[in-house]
């Protein structure tokens, strides 16, 4: 294989390791956010929630940059149709994520029941929203998202925002919202006790159940549905546009590349594995051990989304030969190279740190100090 089609590879799995990374770390502490009010059911239990996860949530907004600028930068093709076409999604986001730290920065500002209220349910839809949408993108990407290229490579979105909510992506989105639950639930039995450990460890079976199910039911529709696979075109390797390719849909497409290489069966089940092995490990009451089964079981859910869909990025239902593959999105090789030398040094820097933040930030959060400290979130 051509050194071009290596590094294609390479940010292929690149922008996998980066979208997991966003997956466990920012879905964690939104997941904190979607279930504040049911493990929190006073407003001390509820500043201790945000305690738990307050030294931690606007670093893992560093997943979103990095997952954001990997794209522009390794797969602009990519960036430039899906951004245009998703617009109304992508501000939907923006606004949920400037709510978000408002809703961390100023509910304990006033000692008022009624404007913290309102915060708790700012931090609610802050937190479940982006997880659905995030779910939901991937289940549009098995539908195909609508759009073309004229001949000088303009892009054309052709569907709407209510298109967008079709129910398999509708389905995706509350798989992603439960993996969400769960990892919060998990995240909250490591620094809780008492009344909000016993409810988490409740919340995190029911998620890993509803998890569990969800993404087997999900497995079985992606079969059903018309995949995409490429019958002529330049191939890997080679600088190319979508306008040079021709692709065919077919029911069960998507499962080619399992019937191609069938030890890529393991990825859906290690997604299986984490889940299950999360809601033993909550039973069993070992936290610690059961947050590291559920960032497995993101791993699996979004590899098995990127072994079934590759080498397809965003498939085009509008006009499938036009579709955005990894071969035909991609930078330069030499683009590539250069930021292959960047990520060696800077993803291990934000693995270390990130976790001595958390190492540091270890141990039980106390609600008799959050009530004394006024500082406090």
């Amino acid at each position: 294989m051509e050194i071009y089609a290596i590094l294609q590879v390479t940010w292929w799995l690149l922008l996998g390791v980066l979208l997991i990374g966003l997956a466990v770390m920012v879905g964690m502490d939104m997941g904190v956010g979607a279930i504040l009010r049911y493990v929190g059911r006073t407003d001390l239990e509820r500043r201790v929630a945000l305690n738990i996860v307050g030294p931690h949530w606007d670093g893992n907004q560093v997943w979103f940059i990095l997952g954001g600028g990997a794209i522009f930068a390794a797969f602009p093709l990519i960036y430039a149709t899906a951004f245009s076409g998703f617009y109304v999604v992508m501000l939907l986001l923006l606004w949920t994520m400037i709510m978000r730290p408002l809703g961390f920065e100023y509910r304990s500002k006033i000692a008022n029941p009624a404007w913290r209220n309102v915060w708790d349910w700012v931090l609610f839809v802050s937190g479940a929203v982006p997880m659905i949408v995030f779910g939901a993108a991937f289940g549009n990407l098995f539908h195909g998202v609508p759009f073309h290229f004229e001949w000088n490579m303009t892009s054309f979105y052709t569907g709407s925002f209510l298109g967008l909510l079709n129910p398999f992506a509708i389905m995706t989105g509350v798989l992603s919202l439960a993996l969400a639950a769960m990892m919060g639930a998990l995240t909250m039995m490591n620094g809780a006790e008492g009344a909000m450990y016993q409810r988490a460890r409740g919340l995190v079976q029911a998620a890993a159940i509803a998890a569990i199910a969800l993404f087997a039911i999900g497995g079985v529709w992606a079969h059903l549905l018309p995949g995409y696979s490429i019958v002529s075109g330049p191939g890997a390797g080679v600088p190319q546009t979508p306008l040079q390719q021709v692709v065919t849909t077919a029911a069960g497409a998507w499962q080619s590349n399992f019937a191609a290489q069938p030890i890529l069966w393991l990825v859906p089940l290690l997604g299986f594995a984490g889940m299950l092995g999360a809601l033993l490990a909550a039973r069993a009451g070992r936290s610690y051990l059961g947050w590291w089964l559920g960032a497995l079981a993101w791993i699996g859910v979004i590899g098995t989304a990127g072994v079934s869909l590759f080498p397809f990025m965003l498939p085009s239902s509008s006009n499938p030969s036009v579709s955005l593959t990894v071969w035909n999105s991609s930078s330069s090789q030499l683009t590539l190279l250069w930021m292959l030398g960047f990520a060696l040094v800077f993803v291990p820097l934000i693995l270390w740190y990130t976790s001595w933040a958390f190492w540091v930030m270890r141990g039980k959060v106390s609600a008799e100090k959050i009530a004394e400290d006024e500082h406090a979130y």
